[in-house]
Formats: C-alpha cells, sequence, structure tokens
C-alpha cells in the first residue's frame, strides 16, 4: 500500500514561523532572572565603577540607569535606551574589579554605538532569507515534496542565526574597541576585559544551549580576543593596578550576594567560621537573618559596627533585622544614623519611615512622611517609598492623598486597573484642580482601558 503525502496545512507554516521566531528571540539578551533588586551598598559600589567609566565615554552618569538583576545566570546587556542590566551571577563570577569594569566598559560601548536600535533592524534583516527559505519549504510541501519542505524549513533558522551574527560580530568588535578607550580614559586596565573573555573562551565550543546567556549574545573568536588584546596592551592604562579600595568593593558585594542568595551550607563553604574578615562576618549575617537566625545575625553586625562605626550600610542592615522582628524603637536610632551618613540615600530613608510608621507615636507618621517625600524627590518611581507614604498618610486620616500614593506605586509597577481605580476614588474626595487632584486625573487618564496602549495590561489583569 502507498501512503499519501500529507499537503501542508496552515497549521504547518504558524509552527515553522513559530520555530524561526524562538530562534531569533534565543539570540538576544533576555531578563529571564527572579527579577530587579535594590541594594543601595551595592549600586554605590557599582556607581563608583561605572561613572568613571561613562564620562570617558562622553557620557552623562544620571542618564544612564543600572539595574540588578538577582539570577546566577552570567549575564550583562543593554535595554531600553541607556539602562546597563548586570547579573547578580556576574558580579559574584568576577575575579577582579578590572572584569567586572571592563564588562560595563564594553555594554557602554553598545550604547555610544547606539547598537539596541540597532539589533532590532538587524533582527528583521536577519530574518529575511529564512523567509524566503520558509517559503520554498511550503511550496515543496504543498507540491508532496514533504522531505525538501521540511529540509527547507528547518534550514531557516540557521540561515536567520548566521545572518543576525554578521551584524553581532561587528556590533561586538565595535564595543570591544570602545570598551578599551573608555577603560583607558578611566584610567582603568583592559586587562580585566580580555582576562575575563578568555576565562570563558571555552563557551564557543559548547551549544547554544549550554551556553551561559551572555555568550549567546557575545559571541567570542580567538580573533576577537586578540584583536581586543593588541589594543589593550597599546594602553597607557595597561599595567594599572587594582585600586585596592576596588578590590575591597568587590568582595563587599559579593559577600552580601552570596549570603543573600545561597544556602547556609554554602555560605559556610565560602566564609568558614574561622575567617575573620569584614566580608565574611558580613555575608554569615546576612545569611543568618535570612534564615532566621535573628540571634546570630544581630551579633554579627554590632562586631562590624565596632569595626566600622560609620557605615551606614552595616547601620542600615541592623535596622532592617530590627524591623522585621518587629523591634521597631530600637531600629529608629541605627536607621537615623545610616540616613545621616548616607548622605540622605533613598533606599534608607524609606526603611526610617517604616520604622517610624511601624512605632507609631506622636509625630512618627508626619516624620516618616517628609522621611518618603524626601526619598521620592530623588526617586519619583520608588515603589517602596510610595507604599509606605500610603499607610503613613492613612494614619493620619488622609484617605484621598493615601489613595493617590496608592495609585502611583501601583501605576510605577504596571498595575494599570489598580492605579486608575485608586485615582478614581482620590479623585472624588479632592478638590478640582488642586496639584494632587490634576495628577490623579493624569494617572486615570495614563490608565484608561479604552486606550489601545492599555489593553494588553488589561487583558492580563484579567
Amino acid at each position: 500500500m502507498t501512503r499519501l503525502k500529507r499537503p501542508a496545512s496552515p497549521r504547518d507554516w504558524l509552527a515553522s514561523l513559530a520555530i524561526l521566531f524562538a530562534a531569533l528571540l534565543a539570540l538576544l539578551p533576555t531578563a529571564q532572572a527572579q527579577g530587579l533588586i535594590r541594594d543601595a551598598e551595592i549600586e554605590e559600589i557599582l556607581r563608583d565603577y561605572t561613572d568613571p567609566i561613562l564620562v570617558a565615554a562622553g557620557l552623562q552618569p544620571d542618564d544612564v540607569g543600572l539595574y540588578i538583576i538577582q539570577d546566577p545566570s552570567l549575564n550583562a546587556f543593554v535595554a531600553n535606551g541607556q539602562r546597563i542590566h548586570l547579573f547578580t551571577g556576574l558580579i559574584i563570577a568576577s575575579e577582579t574589579p578590572e572584569q567586572l569594569m571592563g564588562v560595563i566598559a564594553h555594554e557602554a560601548g553598545h550604547i555610544t554605538g547606539a547598537h539596541g536600535a540597532r539589533r532590532a533592524r538587524d533582527m528583521q534583516i536577519a530574518a529575511r532569507p529564512a523567509y524566503v527559505s520558509i517559503g520554498l519549504g511550503i511550496l515543496a510541501l504543498a507540491a508532496g515534496e514533504g522531505e525538501a519542505g521540511a529540509a527547507l524549513i528547518a534550514s531557516s533558522q540557521q540561515f536567520a542565526a548566521l545572518n543576525f551574527f554578521v551584524h553581532t560580530r561587528v556590533q561586538e568588535a565595535s564595543a570591544d574597541q570602545a570598551a578599551v578607550r573608555f577603560l583607558e580614559g578611566a584610567g582603568i586596565s583592559p586587562r580585566g576585559l580580555i582576562e575575563f573573555f578568555e576565562k570563558y573562551r571555552y563557551q564557543e565550543v559548547l551549544s547554544q544551549a549550554r551556553r551561559f546567556e551572555y555568550f549567546r549574545t557575545h559571541p567570542l573568536s580567538s580573533d576577537r580576543i586578540q584583536s581586543l588584546r593588541n589594543a589593550g596592551e597599546k594602553t597607557t592604562s595597561w599595567d594599572t593596578p587594582s585600586a585596592p579600595k576596588a578590590v575591597a568593593q568587590l568582595e563587599i558585594m559579593q559577600a552580601k550576594l552570596i549570603g543573600w542568595t545561597q544556602s547556609p551550607g554554602h555560605v559556610l563553604r565560602e566564609y568558614p567560621l574561622s575567617d575573620e574578615t569584614v566580608p565574611a562576618k558580613y555575608a554569615r549575617a546576612i545569611n543568618a537573618y535570612r534564615n532566621s537566625d535573628i540571634g546570630t545575625a544581630l551579633r554579627n553586625m554590632d562586631e562590624l559596627i565596632a569595626i566600622e562605626p560609620e557605615n551606614p550600610y552595616f547601620l542600615e542592615l541592623k535596622a532592617q533585622i530590627l524591623i522585621e522582628v518587629g523591634r521597631n524603637e530600637e531600629a529608629i536610632a541605627p536607621a537615623q544614623q545610616a540616613v545621616e551618613l548616607s548622605d540622605g540615600h533613598p533606599l534608607i530613608r524609606v526603611l526610617l519611615a517604616q520604622a517610624l510608621i511601624g512605632r507609631g507615636e506622636d509625630g512618627d507618621f508626619t516624620r516618616a512622611e517628609d522621611e518618603l517625600r524626601a526619598a521620592l524627590r530623588v526617586e519619583p518611581d520608588n515603589v517602596f517609598a510610595w507604599d509606605h507614604l500610603s499607610r503613613a498618610l492613612a494614619k493620619q486620616g488622609r484617605v484621598a492623598e493615601a489613595e493617590v500614593a496608592t495609585a502611583e506605586l501601583a501605576y510605577a509597577i504596571g498595575d494599570l486597573q489598580r492605579a486608575n481605580i485608586f485615582a478614581g476614588r482620590a479623585m472624588k474626595d479632592l478638590e478640582a484642580g488642586t496639584p494632587l487632584w490634576i495628577r490623579a486625573s493624569d494617572i486615570q487618564a495614563a490608565t484608561d482601558p479604552r486606550l489601545p496602549e492599555n489593553a494588553w495590561a488589561y487583558r492580563q489583569r484579567r
């Protein structure tokens, strides 16, 4: 009996397109991660690392956002304009400050080269031969040539990938050379970036599925590394040693991240009890707090504060631990000290406000409001500040103002439906034309479910 060849159906065609686009999307940087994290100390250290590089690149540091993604993957990318995203896995894996700075400089090279916008265009160009291959494959299927059609459709992914990499290789080489210039301009040795790439050169022999995400979108090659080395060795900063402060800062970031993210056993292997250094004590204190061993956490923090009494981040963490267990009265003093020593860091102001709201004595709510509004002047989209401001206002009986704060919080996290509801509630109780009423009106207008751009968000909510 002869088996009839099944003609290609619309479902086959759509499946082929889905495969193609999945292959292309795998080539782009993604944030498949646990989410963005905020940490005042790590953010300040990363700014110390990054700002001189940005200045050397001719960029305004205040215009470039730095985002930390909690994910063990080794990755970094630029997205949504001038926004550099660094994975915690990358920070932990860096063996020297220059390795991390080198990656940051490379990503700055993508910003100055406008590679983000170009990559979207390159995807479209890369897909063209794949579309042709799919089209020919579908015609072959329709003609009854199933094997030939399947082969053409399968090859479309390879055509797209190869064409896309032609463009990314050019961009990567451009970002490499830019990174060398920026590092030299900032007085930082480019040796770290080359060491980083050489350390992971083996990734090139692995399949796409087994590579670190960073090396899927930043393909390495011996020629590329050699070209980078040739440029780096000619710089005046090639033999510049690591600054002791930068080394200490890297050790602190790694200790914090390991303490927050790893199991107690892992932390003790990295930082045994015999290790009396500041990073080791810090990692063990954080891990003890994370695992509800509050007594050990507070003892370790008191030891660290005795070593560095004017370290605002040690005081911040002690206050955070005390708040966690409901000891708000005790938390206020270290939190207040931390605010003063950090020149009013927004996240630490929010922590102080949280302790004041938790204590709830006369004047605490208005004082908390002052701290939160000061934080919001620096970071208008700080969702923690909006959340606590809503509580502080509600405790004072200022319900409509609290509803506006809740609308701001919802709007900042993309919950358009909740933002719309609370803005509408506030408008009913606020005097029309006042600044707060106008702000609530703006939020309600921007979150109107009838706007086409809001349709997707409302569908997701349902």
